[in-house]
Protein backbone atom coordinates (compact mmCIF):
# COMPACT_ATOMS: atom_id res chain seq x y z
CA UNK A 1 0.00 0.00 0.00
CA UNK A 2 2.93 2.42 1.06
CA UNK A 3 4.38 1.95 -2.19
CA UNK A 4 1.79 2.37 -4.40
CA UNK A 5 0.85 5.71 -2.52
CA UNK A 6 4.83 7.03 -3.17
CA UNK A 7 4.42 5.57 -6.90
CA UNK A 8 1.11 7.93 -7.21
CA UNK A 9 2.94 10.47 -5.75
CA UNK A 10 6.29 10.29 -7.85
CA UNK A 11 3.88 9.96 -10.84
CA UNK A 12 1.93 13.23 -9.85
CA UNK A 13 5.46 15.22 -8.86
CA UNK A 14 6.79 14.16 -12.88
CA UNK A 15 3.05 15.44 -14.43
CA UNK A 16 3.00 18.19 -12.66
CA UNK A 17 6.80 18.95 -13.37
CA UNK A 18 6.25 18.22 -16.85
CA UNK A 19 3.46 20.39 -17.76
CA UNK A 20 4.76 23.48 -16.10
CA UNK A 21 8.20 23.03 -18.03
CA UNK A 22 5.79 22.49 -20.95
CA UNK A 23 4.15 26.14 -20.36
CA UNK A 24 7.32 27.33 -19.53
CA UNK A 25 9.29 26.91 -22.92
CA UNK A 26 5.75 28.00 -24.60
CA UNK A 27 7.60 30.93 -25.96
CA UNK A 28 10.03 28.73 -28.09
CA UNK A 29 6.67 27.60 -30.09
CA UNK A 30 5.01 31.34 -30.30
CA UNK A 31 8.16 32.56 -31.84
CA UNK A 32 7.49 30.00 -34.80
CA UNK A 33 4.02 31.89 -35.22
CA UNK A 34 5.75 35.65 -35.25
CA UNK A 35 4.02 36.20 -38.18
CA UNK A 36 0.93 35.36 -37.73
CA UNK A 37 -1.37 38.71 -35.40
CA UNK A 38 -1.78 37.38 -32.05
CA UNK A 39 -5.63 37.52 -31.90
CA UNK A 40 -5.24 34.79 -35.26
CA UNK A 41 -3.26 32.63 -32.75
CA UNK A 42 -5.63 33.01 -30.08
CA UNK A 43 -8.53 31.98 -32.87
CA UNK A 44 -6.69 28.93 -33.86
CA UNK A 45 -5.58 27.92 -30.26
CA UNK A 46 -9.57 28.06 -29.52
CA UNK A 47 -10.70 26.11 -32.63
CA UNK A 48 -8.13 23.37 -32.37
CA UNK A 49 -8.35 23.03 -28.76
CA UNK A 50 -11.71 21.89 -28.96
CA UNK A 51 -11.14 20.01 -31.76
CA UNK A 52 -7.93 17.98 -30.15
CA UNK A 53 -10.76 17.82 -26.99
CA UNK A 54 -13.42 16.37 -28.25
CA UNK A 55 -11.15 13.67 -30.10
CA UNK A 56 -9.84 12.84 -26.47
CA UNK A 57 -13.42 13.09 -25.17
CA UNK A 58 -14.44 10.34 -28.38
CA UNK A 59 -11.49 8.33 -27.54
CA UNK A 60 -11.47 7.83 -24.20
CA UNK A 61 -15.89 7.45 -24.27
CA UNK A 62 -16.84 10.38 -22.05
CA UNK A 63 -18.90 12.34 -24.80
CA UNK A 64 -21.73 11.49 -22.69
CA UNK A 65 -20.16 12.95 -19.40
CA UNK A 66 -18.98 15.94 -21.69
CA UNK A 67 -22.55 16.59 -22.58
CA UNK A 68 -23.94 16.60 -19.62
CA UNK A 69 -21.84 18.87 -17.98
CA UNK A 70 -23.64 21.53 -20.26
CA UNK A 71 -25.45 22.93 -17.48
CA UNK A 72 -26.22 26.69 -17.25
CA UNK A 73 -24.18 27.05 -14.79
CA UNK A 74 -21.49 25.52 -15.52
CA UNK A 75 -21.99 27.28 -18.98
CA UNK A 76 -22.28 30.92 -18.04
CA UNK A 77 -19.29 29.95 -14.94
CA UNK A 78 -16.54 28.64 -17.22
CA UNK A 79 -17.88 30.73 -19.94
CA UNK A 80 -17.15 33.92 -18.15
CA UNK A 81 -13.46 31.71 -16.80
CA UNK A 82 -13.24 31.46 -20.61
CA UNK A 83 -12.50 34.97 -21.27
CA UNK A 84 -10.52 35.72 -18.55
CA UNK A 85 -8.60 32.50 -20.16
CA UNK A 86 -8.60 34.24 -23.99
CA UNK A 87 -7.44 37.77 -22.84
CA UNK A 88 -4.59 35.77 -21.26
CA UNK A 89 -3.68 34.22 -23.85
CA UNK A 90 -3.92 37.27 -26.07
CA UNK A 91 -1.50 39.06 -23.80
CA UNK A 92 0.94 36.43 -23.90
CA UNK A 93 1.24 36.04 -27.34
CA UNK A 94 1.87 39.63 -27.40
CA UNK A 95 4.59 39.41 -25.26
CA UNK A 96 6.17 36.94 -26.96
CA UNK A 97 5.91 38.45 -30.31
CA UNK A 98 6.87 42.25 -28.77
CA UNK A 99 10.11 40.62 -27.19
CA UNK A 100 9.07 40.74 -23.61
CA UNK A 101 8.94 37.48 -22.10
CA UNK A 102 10.48 38.25 -19.06
CA UNK A 103 7.96 40.81 -18.38
CA UNK A 104 5.56 37.45 -18.81
CA UNK A 105 7.21 35.48 -16.74
CA UNK A 106 6.83 38.37 -13.76
CA UNK A 107 3.12 37.65 -14.48
CA UNK A 108 3.43 34.46 -13.44
CA UNK A 109 5.92 34.60 -10.92
CA UNK A 110 3.46 37.13 -8.89
CA UNK A 111 0.56 35.37 -9.80
CA UNK A 112 0.28 33.41 -6.72
CA UNK A 113 0.49 36.54 -4.68
CA UNK A 114 -2.11 37.99 -7.01
CA UNK A 115 -3.93 35.30 -6.05
CA UNK A 116 -4.07 35.65 -2.53
CA UNK A 117 -4.64 39.73 -2.95
CA UNK A 118 -8.07 38.63 -4.72
CA UNK A 119 -9.20 36.12 -2.18
CA UNK A 120 -8.80 38.79 0.90
CA UNK A 121 -11.04 41.49 -1.76
CA UNK A 122 -13.32 38.66 -3.10
CA UNK A 123 -13.96 36.15 -0.45
CA UNK A 124 -12.94 38.20 2.18
CA UNK A 125 -10.07 35.78 3.51
CA UNK A 126 -7.69 36.65 6.09
CA UNK A 127 -3.88 36.44 5.78
CA UNK A 128 -1.63 35.34 7.92
CA UNK A 129 1.09 37.72 8.27
CA UNK A 130 3.69 36.03 6.60
CA UNK A 131 1.39 36.43 2.98
CA UNK A 132 0.72 39.98 4.50
CA UNK A 133 4.62 40.69 4.16
CA UNK A 134 4.77 38.61 0.83
CA UNK A 135 1.97 40.98 -0.74
CA UNK A 136 3.26 44.13 1.09
CA UNK A 137 6.91 42.97 -0.87
CA UNK A 138 5.32 42.25 -4.48
CA UNK A 139 3.54 45.63 -4.20
CA UNK A 140 7.18 47.05 -3.82
CA UNK A 141 8.91 45.08 -6.11
CA UNK A 142 6.11 46.41 -8.81
CA UNK A 143 6.41 50.26 -7.70
CA UNK A 144 10.54 49.49 -8.59
CA UNK A 145 9.91 47.57 -11.65
CA UNK A 146 7.75 50.64 -12.68
CA UNK A 147 10.47 53.20 -11.85
CA UNK A 148 12.64 50.90 -13.59
CA UNK A 149 10.78 50.56 -16.68
CA UNK A 150 9.29 54.03 -17.28
CA UNK A 151 5.65 52.59 -17.37
CA UNK A 152 3.56 50.27 -15.59
CA UNK A 153 4.16 46.83 -16.48
CA UNK A 154 0.85 45.91 -17.51
CA UNK A 155 1.79 42.63 -19.35
CA UNK A 156 3.04 41.19 -15.91
CA UNK A 157 -0.33 42.66 -14.09
CA UNK A 158 -2.32 41.63 -16.88
CA UNK A 159 -1.53 38.39 -16.94
CA UNK A 160 -1.30 37.52 -13.41
CA UNK A 161 -5.11 39.17 -12.44
CA UNK A 162 -6.42 37.52 -15.80
CA UNK A 163 -5.07 33.94 -15.45
CA UNK A 164 -5.63 34.68 -11.22
CA UNK A 165 -9.68 35.24 -12.03
CA UNK A 166 -9.48 32.01 -14.22
CA UNK A 167 -8.50 30.21 -11.81
CA UNK A 168 -10.81 31.54 -9.17
CA UNK A 169 -13.52 30.51 -11.17
CA UNK A 170 -12.67 27.27 -12.42
CA UNK A 171 -12.45 26.25 -8.28
CA UNK A 172 -15.89 26.93 -8.23
CA UNK A 173 -16.64 25.16 -11.65
CA UNK A 174 -14.49 22.02 -9.77
CA UNK A 175 -14.81 19.90 -12.63
CA UNK A 176 -11.56 17.75 -14.39
CA UNK A 177 -9.47 20.05 -16.64
CA UNK A 178 -10.25 18.18 -19.97
CA UNK A 179 -14.16 18.70 -19.72
CA UNK A 180 -13.63 22.20 -18.50
CA UNK A 181 -11.04 23.30 -21.11
CA UNK A 182 -14.13 21.30 -23.57
CA UNK A 183 -16.75 23.55 -22.28
CA UNK A 184 -14.58 26.72 -22.14
CA UNK A 185 -13.12 26.60 -26.38
CA UNK A 186 -16.95 25.41 -26.71
CA UNK A 187 -17.92 28.69 -25.22
CA UNK A 188 -15.72 30.85 -27.14
CA UNK A 189 -16.08 29.14 -31.15
CA UNK A 190 -18.34 30.72 -32.06
CA UNK A 191 -16.64 34.10 -31.26
CA UNK A 192 -13.41 32.44 -32.72
CA UNK A 193 -15.25 31.17 -35.84
CA UNK A 194 -16.64 34.68 -36.39
CA UNK A 195 -13.38 36.30 -36.11
CA UNK A 196 -11.61 33.77 -38.44
CA UNK A 197 -14.11 34.15 -41.44
CA UNK A 198 -13.80 37.77 -41.02
CA UNK A 199 -10.10 37.40 -41.68
CA UNK A 200 -10.68 35.39 -44.13
CA UNK A 201 -12.74 38.28 -46.01
CA UNK A 202 -10.26 40.58 -45.61
CA UNK A 203 -7.53 38.54 -46.98
CA UNK A 204 -5.50 38.58 -43.58
CA UNK A 205 -6.04 34.72 -42.71
CA UNK A 206 -2.30 33.35 -42.05
CA UNK A 207 -3.83 29.45 -42.03
CA UNK A 208 -3.45 29.23 -45.49
CA UNK A 209 -1.77 31.73 -47.36
CA UNK A 210 1.19 31.70 -44.47
CA UNK A 211 2.04 28.36 -45.84
CA UNK A 212 1.87 24.88 -44.60
CA UNK A 213 4.42 24.73 -41.75
CA UNK A 214 2.44 27.91 -40.59
CA UNK A 215 -0.74 25.73 -41.10
CA UNK A 216 0.52 22.54 -39.20
CA UNK A 217 1.73 25.01 -36.70
CA UNK A 218 -1.44 26.22 -36.23
CA UNK A 219 -3.27 23.05 -36.26
CA UNK A 220 -0.70 21.93 -33.38
CA UNK A 221 -1.89 24.52 -31.06
CA UNK A 222 -4.71 22.61 -30.05
CA UNK A 223 -2.45 19.38 -28.47
CA UNK A 224 0.12 22.06 -27.39
CA UNK A 225 -2.66 23.69 -25.02
CA UNK A 226 -4.38 20.30 -24.28
CA UNK A 227 -1.38 18.12 -22.90
CA UNK A 228 0.26 20.37 -20.09
CA UNK A 229 -2.99 20.68 -18.72
CA UNK A 230 -4.18 17.02 -18.90
CA UNK A 231 -0.62 16.10 -17.26
CA UNK A 232 -2.12 19.45 -14.64
CA UNK A 233 -5.08 17.48 -14.05
CA UNK A 234 -3.76 14.22 -13.74
CA UNK A 235 -0.85 15.90 -10.72
CA UNK A 236 -3.43 17.69 -9.15
CA UNK A 237 -5.36 14.36 -8.45
CA UNK A 238 -2.13 12.79 -7.18
CA UNK A 239 0.04 15.52 -5.14
CA UNK A 240 -0.62 18.07 -2.51
CA UNK A 241 -1.64 21.28 -3.36
CA UNK A 242 1.39 22.42 -1.25
CA UNK A 243 3.45 20.60 -3.77
CA UNK A 244 1.72 21.48 -6.92
CA UNK A 245 2.46 25.16 -5.72
CA UNK A 246 6.18 25.09 -5.57
CA UNK A 247 6.11 23.27 -8.82
CA UNK A 248 4.48 26.04 -10.65
CA UNK A 249 7.40 28.25 -10.34
CA UNK A 250 9.11 26.07 -13.17
CA UNK A 251 6.92 27.91 -15.87
CA UNK A 252 8.10 31.82 -15.04
CA UNK A 253 11.73 30.04 -14.13
CA UNK A 254 11.80 28.34 -17.38
CA UNK A 255 10.17 32.26 -19.57
CA UNK A 256 12.97 34.32 -17.74
CA UNK A 257 15.40 32.06 -18.34
CA UNK A 258 14.79 31.95 -22.05
CA UNK A 259 13.94 35.88 -21.85
CA UNK A 260 17.50 36.34 -20.78
CA UNK A 261 19.52 33.74 -22.28
CA UNK A 262 17.89 33.14 -25.74
CA UNK A 263 15.82 36.28 -26.54
CA UNK A 264 18.81 38.43 -25.10
CA UNK A 265 16.32 40.72 -23.15
CA UNK A 266 18.35 43.54 -21.80
CA UNK A 267 17.97 44.21 -17.56
CA UNK A 268 19.18 46.86 -15.74
CA UNK A 269 20.08 46.85 -12.12
CA UNK A 270 16.15 48.45 -11.14
CA UNK A 271 14.90 45.34 -12.87
CA UNK A 272 17.18 42.96 -11.37
CA UNK A 273 15.85 44.75 -8.01
CA UNK A 274 12.94 44.35 -8.60
CA UNK A 275 12.90 41.15 -9.61
CA UNK A 276 14.65 40.21 -6.65
CA UNK A 277 11.77 41.88 -4.18
CA UNK A 278 9.45 39.29 -6.38
CA UNK A 279 11.66 36.41 -5.58
CA UNK A 280 12.04 37.21 -1.63
CA UNK A 281 7.90 37.23 -1.40
CA UNK A 282 7.68 34.28 -3.34
CA UNK A 283 10.31 33.04 -0.76
CA UNK A 284 8.42 33.93 2.24
CA UNK A 285 5.18 32.98 0.45
CA UNK A 286 6.16 29.21 -0.27
CA UNK A 287 7.29 28.85 3.32
CA UNK A 288 4.49 29.88 4.73
CA UNK A 289 2.69 27.86 2.88
CA UNK A 290 4.44 24.96 3.29
CA UNK A 291 4.86 25.32 7.07
CA UNK A 292 0.64 25.83 7.19
CA UNK A 293 0.14 23.09 5.49
CA UNK A 294 2.40 20.73 7.30
CA UNK A 295 0.45 22.03 10.80
CA UNK A 296 -3.09 21.28 9.45
CA UNK A 297 -1.70 17.44 8.25
CA UNK A 298 -0.03 17.14 11.44
CA UNK A 299 -3.64 18.08 12.98
CA UNK A 300 -5.84 16.44 10.92
CA UNK A 301 -3.45 13.24 11.52
CA UNK A 302 -3.70 13.69 15.44
CA UNK A 303 -7.83 14.23 14.91
CA UNK A 304 -7.88 10.95 12.99
CA UNK A 305 -5.76 9.06 15.74
CA UNK A 306 -8.25 10.35 18.61
CA UNK A 307 -11.04 9.02 16.97
CA UNK A 308 -9.95 5.67 16.23
CA UNK A 309 -8.94 5.29 19.63
CA UNK A 310 -12.41 6.66 21.06
CA UNK A 311 -13.99 3.80 18.19
CA UNK A 312 -11.89 0.90 19.60
CA UNK A 313 -12.88 1.88 23.30
CA UNK A 314 -15.80 1.99 22.14
CA UNK A 315 -15.89 -1.09 20.51
CA UNK A 316 -14.53 -3.21 23.66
Amino acid sequence: MASRVRSSHTTGVLLGAFGYLFWGLFPLYFTLLDQVAPIEVVVHRVIWSLFFVIFILVIGKKWRIFVAAFTKRNVLLLGTAAIFLSVNWLVYVYAVSSDQVVQASLGYFVNPLISVAMGVVLLKERLRKAQWSAVGIAVIAVIVLTIAGGALPWIALALGISFGTYGLLKKFGNLPSILSLGIETAVLFPLAAIILLFTVSQGQESFAAGGISITILLILLGPVTAIPLLAFGGATNRIPLSTLGLLQYITPIGQFVLGIFVFHEVMSSGRWFGFILVWLALVIFSIDMYRHTRNNSKRNALVLSEQAEIEAMGAQ
